[in-house]
This record gives C-alpha cells, structure tokens and sequence, in this order.
C-alpha cells in the first residue's frame, strides 16, 4: 500500500509527526471510526475495499487541492482497506494551519469530498450473517460532468 491508503491499523501518531509545522496555530485531526449500528441495524465489522490506483490519486489530489483552498500549512488523509472491527479507525484526516477557522473548514471538506470522489467501497456485516455493499455516489469523469 502507499501513502494513502493502508491493510494495517492507522497510526495518527505517525501522521502528526510527518506533519509537524511550527508555523501552525491550529490543529484538527478528524477520525472516522467503525460504529456498531447503521439505520437501526446492528453492524459488527466493516469492510473496505478500493480501486488502489484511483483512490490514492483521489487522495492525493484531494489533499493538495485542501492546501490550496484553505491556505493550510499541512494536510494529510489515510483510509484503511479491509475488515474493520467496531471502533476500528478507518479514515484519519489531520490539518495543519495558522488559525483553526481554517483548519476546521478544511478537516469537514476534505472529509465531505473524500466521500464524494474516492472511490473506496464500504461492505457492512451484520448480526445474523448478513451484508451489503452501501450506495455512494457514482464516479465520473471530467469529460461526464455538466459544465
């Protein structure tokens, strides 16, 4: 795996290290975590999968895109691929900025737009065996969307 994307368990002390800026007065780390219901139903793990090549050039472009339109000093997102257990973290998102209006503004619309645009598939297992793919929104190209 790459920078983006990870079968190991996130480590969000690595990712505040690597980005560590001494110029930052704010920081924000946004965590999504595998939690034990969705609409009602009793979920017990969560699985990911991803195109690899898709998902981290939409992750890298996503955080590159969230520097420059938030004037960040640093910007870093990771997801997990697999199966995740309850309160297993699957996406970690951790901005770095000068004032934390910024950083707060940049840590929601990066994980807003991940959901949006990366295409990482999310399979949910619940009690009783079952489980099912949940819809995202469908990917398409540049040469697709309206002007």
């Amino acid at each position: 795996m790459g920078r983006w994307l990870s079968t190991e368990p996130l480590d969000l002390n690595e990712l505040l290290r690597e980005t560590e800026d001494p110029g930052s007065g704010a920081l924000v780390v946004f965590c999504g975590t595998v939690r034990d219901e969705n609409q009602g139903r009793p979920v017990q793990a969560v699985g990911y999968e991803a195109h690899l090549a898709l998902a981290e050039k939409a992750l890298r472009e996503l955080e590159a895109e969230t520097l420059r339109r938030f004037g960040l000093q640093r910007c870093r997102i990771q997801h997990r691929l697999g199966t995740l257990a309850l309160g297993e973290a699957s996406v970690l998102i951790v901005v770095r900025a000068a004032h934390r209006a910024e950083a707060f503004a940049a840590a929601r619309y990066a994980i807003d737009e991940l959901k949006k645009r990366v295409p990482i598939w999310k399979e949910e297992h619940y009690q009783g065996g079952e489980s099912r793919y949940l819809a995202g929104v469908p990917l398409q190209s540049e040469e697709m969307k309206d002007p």
